[in-house]
């Protein structure tokens, strides 16, 4: 095991957490104080309740005896004021906090390389960014501020019961290093108990989020009791990994129980001979308020050992959370130059990429795009022609080479300005739970709702659009389900159209839909590429035989570059031999 699991309370961890409450100071101090006062309150009242037992009752003198129980009363009062206070900052504080660290990882990840993603669980990051940061709040609303609480309660009630009565006080404090040792083994296991149920948590978010939105994969191949079967062992397992720290709790609350009573009892035997002696050393309001000094003294063990397992889930939760904040798999974007509009010129001069290491995807490819044209790249599936794609937005970096827009390396411009010039169609669309207004505009508070009917106009889909339930406003709901994959086609041309960019791409965008979807978005792509840079991918060579220039690829590297006719002019060509599958031979048959 690592150095760093064999610590039952990692201590750089825990201050790197507290650096986020620093913007919270004020909040932070009125939760401490509220905690003292819990502490000090409390301690009181059994010490006043003695002093009325053996000045007033003792002695028979009930003048003054009301003022101790208005006092009583008063510190009572203090002490629910206290608690109140305390629930609502410390929980304020935790929510503050875990919005602040919330943000900040939601911010990280959207700054991610696509490598990362590719490599990562959804559910998992689902968990980190809401499961996980639950557990963190806890451990300022239920953990940190609670164990000092207690801590300080404990030792307010033990300088309170030394001073009272030192001889009781030592039967008292002979058995508190048994309840201490037995809660510090308590808490080293159940800090190993609670990081086995956070990776059987994060397994579990997996696991189901992955089948439920490949759902009709599994009911179509008829998967369903093997998933099942998958199912009932992962939840198995997250169910045995709660059953540890019920199992660890059963055994340390009793004995520690056990203890408190067993000390109780014997504060009450000895103290009870020594009150009825002929030479008492303790009076009968000791003995009274040293049977509420116990259980404060205890209780507050049994609690701080409980709010740990609290604390410790919270902090194995902000661990895994800080090792995403920690990754460092961004793009950089250390460019400089602000990306206002391109020409749309771009030159590919030898490059080369790898998904995995030593598997090269692009092997040394050179191209050139002139301004206004639009060029298709076509071959087999895995050929590279995403490939190139991802690389000239920066989703990935290359290994070498260079690639170049309008004369300019794109390392050299700032991210968001090079991909604001980029529209990309992909043939798997997605959309979000919105509106179809929200699904072109993206939000964006520079295209009005104006802009996009216009450009649906121009593009030959607002009627489509205005046929739907609401129109613009129709909800297609999560992935667009409530549309088909034609429909989902057009409104993704639509987002790329209204951002007026100065390079179109559209990969494989009418690989999968119907006839007339398909004669719809022929005419949107004819738009939309007008007076513009396009890159069209696609398997379907009837889409672009018009284009300016086909580039053809085969495992990574780049056989053939001509238009449609030349390529079909060579014998033994690779597009020739592509064509001839998909049209001459069919017809054969």
């Amino acid at each position: 095991m690592a150095e760093k699991e064999k610590k039952i309370f990692d201590v750089s961890l825990f201050t790197r957490l507290l650096q986020y409450i620093k913007p919270y100071r004020t909040v932070f101090v009125i939760s401490l104080f509220c905690v003292i006062g819990l502490a000090v309150f409390g301690a009181f009242r059994p010490y006043v309740l003695k002093e009325a037992i053996d000045v007033k009752i003792a002695n028979k003198e009930y003048n003054g005896f009301v003022l101790y129980m208005v006092i009583m009363l008063a510190l009572l009062i203090l002490e629910v004021i206290s608690q109140l206070l305390f629930i609502y900052y410390a929980s304020w504080l935790g929510q503050s906090v875990v919005k602040d660290i919330r943000v900040k990882l939601f911010k990280h990840m959207l700054k991610f390389k696509m490598t990362y993603f590719d490599k990562s669980s959804v559910g998992v990051l689902i968990t980190r960014a809401v499961t996980d940061m639950e557990r963190i709040a806890d451990i300022f609303g239920q953990g940190l501020f609670m164990i000092f609480s207690d801590i300080l309660k404990m030792l307010v009630v033990a300088g309170f019961m030394a001073v009272i009565n030192l001889k009781l006080s030592l039967i008292v404090f002979v058995t508190m290093p048994i309840v201490i040792f037995a809660t510090k083994i308590f808490q080293k296991y159940m800090k190993r108990a609670f990081e086995d149920v956070r990776t059987e948590v994060s397994n579990l978010n997996s696991f189901v989020q992955e089948r439920v939105t490949g759902m009709k994969i599994l009911q179509l191949f008829t998967r369903e009791e093997t998933e099942y079967k998958k199912f009932k062992a992962i939840n198995e397992r997250h169910k045995n990994g709660w059953i540890k720290t019920v199992w660890y709790n059963s055994i340390f609350f009793p004995i520690a129980e056990f203890l408190g009573s067993l000390t109780l009892g014997m504060v009450i035997l000895v103290g009870g001979f020594d009150t009825v002696s002929d030479h008492p050393g303790t009076t009968l309001g000791d003995l009274i308020s040293f049977t509420m000094f116990i259980p404060m003294l205890f209780r507050p063990l049994n609690q701080i050992a409980n709010k740990f397992n609290t604390l410790q889930m919270g902090m194995v939760a902000a661990d895994r959370v800080f090792k995403v904040l920690d990754t460092t798999s961004n793009i950089d974007d250390s460019g400089t130059i602000e990306a206002k509009h391109f020409k749309g010129e771009i030159s590919f001069k030898d490059v080369r990429f790898s998904y995995i290491k030593d598997e090269e995807v692009l092997k040394g490819i050179s191209l050139n795009v002139k301004a206004g044209e639009t060029v298709a790249i076509v071959g087999a599936t895995g050929a590279g022609k995403s490939t190139i794609i991802n690389l000239l937005n920066r989703f990935y970096d290359i290994n070498s080479g260079s690639i170049k827009i309008d004369n300019t390396d794109i390392k050299a411009m700032t991210l968001s300005t090079l991909r604001s010039q980029i529209a990309v169609v992909l043939q798997d669309v997605f959309l979000f739970a919105d509106t179809i207004l929200n699904n072109i505009t993206l939000n964006n508070e520079h295209i009005t709702e104006e802009d996009v009917v216009t450009a649906a106009k121009a593009i030959g889909i607002h009627n489509f659009i205005s046929s739907l339930p609401n129109g613009y406003h129709y909800n297609v709901k999560e992935r667009g389900v409530m549309l088909s994959s034609g429909q989902r086609q057009l409104i993704s041309f639509l987002r790329a159209y209204v951002t007026n960019p100065s390079i179109l791409i559209l990969d494989e965008a009418t690989s999968s839909v119907d006839s007339y979807s398909e004669q719809l978005i022929q005419d949107a792509t004819d738009k939309i590429t007008e007076g513009r840079t396009s890159i069209v991918i696609a398997h379907r060579l009837a889409t672009i035989q018009q284009a300016d220039k086909i580039i053809v690829m085969d495992a990574g590297e780049i056989v053939e570059i001509g238009t449609h006719k030349s390529l079909l002019e060579k014998e033994t060509g690779y597009y020739k031999n592509l064509y001839e599958v998909q049209f001459l031979k069919p017809e054969a048959v």
